[in-house]
């Protein structure tokens, strides 16, 4: 009798969490400056946790030149822009992608999509609860700097990687993307991913660069999460319209970007009360309402 009710009471329980969302990570992918090789971390990491069994989304979060499909050799006939002016949901403008991974393109060089609302960029991402997609993370790879759309999918997300290479600039900018979404809007753990750099040594000196600033002045917490070399395959892989990670595997580059995927998968599960994508709806909605004062 009673190993009946304990069957019972095991079964009823894997009812109630086969109906639970099953967690997603969120991750925005941002830097202070251009040119420091984001939208390639964000393509080779997606592919990377691809290859290691994880389902992954790929969302090209900058509004007005999107390059994502570009850089994968993808050909994708509607983009956000679609999404926006509600001829299409997301699931329709989704394509596939290297490795099995799905990718949301961007519009690239429309001018009125750079100029979104912040309840405009609310939207974008409330057709996210409308997905039908069984994913494991969804990679947002935002616009450089500190426009309204990157501070609101970073404040949305649970995970902000914030890539920076050996230059003063880009450190410089990395320092100030930090601050303004600490000081205003109370963003406290950052990770951080150098790109480009001679060595993980030098990569790890140039975080250590960036943490004596912010330790200097902010109350933030870094977490260094890996660096990548800089590697000439990739420059072959980019005018070959692939990922490095697919074109060169055994490069440098692209067994530094297996590990850092490795590291990634270790990173703290998110509790599925917070880690479904309807929360990073509700998370982006409010903070938009919060800050334009007006209610979506």
């Amino acid at each position: 009798m009673l190993m009946a009710e304990a069957r019972n009471i095991q079964q009823m329980s894997d009812m109630h969490n086969a109906q639970q969302p099953r967690p997603v990570r969120v991750i925005t992918v941002t830097s202070g400056k251009g040119g420091v090789g984001k939208t390639n971390v964000s393509a080779n990491l997606a592919i990377s946790l691809a290859n290691q069994g994880k389902k992954v989304l790929v969302m090209d979060a900058d509004l007005g030149l999107g390059n994502i499909d570009v850089l994968l050799g993808l050909h994708p006939k509607n983009t956000l822009e679609s999404v926006i002016s509600g001829e299409r949901t997301l699931d329709e403008v989704m394509v596939d992608g290297p490795a099995g991974i799905k990718v949301i393109p961007a519009a690239s060089g429309i001018k009125n999509m750079a100029e979104l609302s912040t309840n405009q960029h609310a939207g974008i991402i409330q057709a996210f609860s409308q997905i039908d997609q069984d994913i494991d993370v969804l990679i947002i790879d935002t616009a450089a700097g500190i426009a309204d759309s990157v501070v609101s999918f970073a404040c949305a997300a649970q995970e902000v990687l914030v890539v920076v290479c050996d230059e003063p600039a880009s450190i410089t900018d990395a320092y100030a993307l930090i601050k303004l979404l600490h000081k205003e809007y109370g963003l406290f753990r950052f990770r951080v991913l150098t790109n480009m750099v001679k060595s993980v040594q030098a990569g790890r000196e140039v975080y250590d660069k960036l943490v004596k600033v912010t330790d200097r002045f902010l109350d933030v917490a870094l977490e260094f999460s890996g660096a990548i070399p800089y590697d000439e395959t990739v420059l072959k892989s980019i005018r070959k319209q692939r990922a490095v990670v697919e074109a060169f595997p055994r490069s440098q580059a692209a067994t530094a970007y297996k590990r850092i995927a490795e590291k990634t998968i270790r990173w703290p599960i998110p509790k599925t009360a917070n880690g479904h994508l309807e929360f990073f709806v509700e998370r982006l909605i409010q903070g938009n309402t919060i800050n334009t004062g007006i209610i979506s």
